[in-house]
């Protein structure tokens, strides 16, 4: 009993030397600035001079500001947005995949690429290609349209940038999910006749809906953190 005893403490042991540096990681980088974070928005403060108490009056002024009503609205608008099209083109470009068409390995490397290049780089490039004058969207649609500077074209825009760089991200976390699902399961339901889509409906999407829930999540949470992509194409704007 104690030689178990004592296996359990060094396992422990071991478990919380790897935990431990993740532990203070979330701790110093993420808990306490959001505890500081908060706290400061009781306060007037200018980085410079002394913090100031003000109370609530930060946040009736929000709350009194027409602006934020329609920041707000424009926000959930962008994060819904990409968050519906950033699973379903995913999860539709996963099943393609996983059929081993020709050449499916290049998809993967081309599509996981927007993810991993750097958001300046990203927004440079798309800034060029909605360009109304030089840009190779309208040459290619043979239209003049002020795609980041028109009020009804401007979210559009920024909401196919923002999807086409979390395609591959969530592209290869559908795929990861569809390798680990039994193909007896397939073949099974092909000998009691199931067509290719009832497949899909009973076999695969039920058992890639934690899968599912979990890419909604994480494309959800960073589509409302959205900021560099926004300031770098549109400044915020149009109005």
């Amino acid at each position: 009993m104690n030689l178990f005893k004592n296996i359990l403490n060094r396992q422990s042991s071991v478990a919380w030397v790897f935990i431990l540096p993740a532990i203070l990681g979330t701790f110093i980088f993420i808990i306490i600035p959001v505890i500081c974070s908060f706290g400061l928005s009781f306060t007037k403060w200018d980085l410079l001079g002394e913090i100031q108490f003000v109370g609530l009056k930060n946040y009736i002024d929000l709350f009194n500001e027409p602006l934020f009503y329609k920041i707000l609205v424009n926000t959930i608008v962008f994060a819904l947005s990409t968050s519906v099209f950033g699973v379903i083109i995913p999860l539709i470009l996963a099943f393609i995949l996983n059929n081993k068409i020709r050449g499916s390995e290049f998809y993967k490397t081309a599509y996981f690429l927007p993810f991993i290049t750097p958001m300046i780089v990203i927004g440079v490039v798309w800034e060029w290609i909605f360009d109304p004058n030089i840009g190779l969207l309208n040459n290619f649609l043979h239209l003049h349209i002020n795609w980041l500077y028109d009020t009804h074209f401007a979210m559009p825009a920024l909401i196919i940038v923002s999807v086409w760089k979390l395609i591959g991200y969530n592209m290869i976390i559908f795929l990861s999910s569809l390798t680990t699902i039994n193909q007896s399961l397939f073949e099974a339901a092909k000998i009691d006749g199931a067509n290719p889509f009832q497949m899909l409906m009973k076999i695969t999407v039920p058992l890639l809906s934690p899968t599912i829930f979990f890419v909604v999540i994480i494309t959800t949470i960073s589509s409302f953190q959205v900021f560099d992509l926004i300031y770098l194409m549109t400044q915020g704007g149009p109005l």
